[in-house]
């Protein structure tokens, strides 16, 4: 069992690599086009080449052979729900350019909160009281983790405070529907068609000029390959194996590891100034995230004592 938990502990922490990595791409030139539009093309070519060896080892079984095929309206589905995968990372590499990796992934764990309401919104019904302390923690976790409190920084600036929030508004999207589109297709194979439909926003709003212009022959490559490996590949297929094994709540709790390990990257790769408060901040932030999970938790096991 302890396998499953560290695979969720490796796609989260994959995933806290990301903003270390747009950061040096942009200190070597690259725009925000050209690095999440990188990422996406190589990160779906990737993703494809496991679908198909995937698929070709798992041909002995005609139920898990029906796993890999997807009706023409499952696939559109699952492309419409990629689409907010590709808003995400044009929102928050964007936001990147305006805030420090370690504010920008805190705003991007807004996440869990924009989440709550959209639930509440969608299925009209109040969030519990677990939830709602949870958001309070989130709110005064954020604020701790962002460094102003302690002053000495420069205003942040509301552009990236403003792509960071619509990063985690985008993402709390991916989230509440690609758990409901396609179901009963392959993980591997949902996965690879949502970022085929994250590949060709992107593609629109950010033409793909770095396949022309000498940019990958440069210092791209490199970045891009980073990128689509611990972005596109590495966490969606460590989540597939992981969280069936070990469930949804401790995934969630376990999914937290992305923020420390952003911060732990900006610190001492890029040299970001992280002090006290903001390390307080980012455990009050985790803290908030994994209570509700936690809550959960208690009440079953008191459940089970009782019955």
């Amino acid at each position: 069992m302890m396998k499953y938990y560290l695979f969720v502990l490796a796609g989260a922490c994959s995933f806290g690599l990301l903003s270390t990595f747009v950061k040096k791409a942009y200190e070597s030139g690259f725009h925000v086009g050209e690095v999440v539009g990188s990422q996406n093309l190589f990160g779906v070519l990737m993703i494809w080449l496991l679908v198909l060896v995937t698929a070709k080892s798992n041909r002995g079984g005609s139920a898990e052979t029906k796993k890999y095929k997807v009706a023409p309206r499952q696939a559109i589905s699952l492309m419409a729900v990629g689409t907010t995968s590709g808003l995400t990372g044009i929102f928050y590499y964007a936001a990147l350019q305006y805030i420090s990796a370690s504010f920008a992934i805190i705003l991007l764990f807004q996440f869990t909160w924009i989440g709550i309401l959209l639930e509440a919104i969608t299925e009209r019904k109040r969030p519990g009281k677990d939830k709602v302390f949870a958001l309070i923690i989130l709110f005064v976790g954020i604020i701790m983790a962002s460094g102003y409190l302690s002053g000495g920084h420069e205003t942040p600036s509301l552009m990236g405070i403003g792509l960071g929030l619509l990063s985690a508004l985008t993402y709390a999207l991916f989230i509440m529907f690609s758990g409901k589109v396609s179901s009963s297709v392959a993980p591997i194979t949902r996965s690879a068609i949502m970022q085929s439909g994250s590949l060709i926003l992107v593609m629109l709003v950010y033409p793909p000029h770095f396949l022309f212009n000498g940019s990958l022959h440069e210092e791209l490559l490199p970045w891009a390959l980073l990128l689509a490996f611990f972005g596109v590949v590495i966490p969606p297929l460590f989540f597939a194996i992981g969280v069936p094994r070990i469930g949804g709540g401790l995934a969630t709790i376990m999914s937290a590891a992305e923020l420390p390990t952003a911060v732990i990257m900006s610190f001492v790769v890029l040299h970001e100034t992280v002090n006290g408060v903001q390390w307080l901040g980012v455990i009050i932030t985790m803290l908030g995230i994994a209570l509700p999970e936690l809550m959960k938790l208690r009440k079953r096991r008191r459940q089970v004592g009782v019955n």
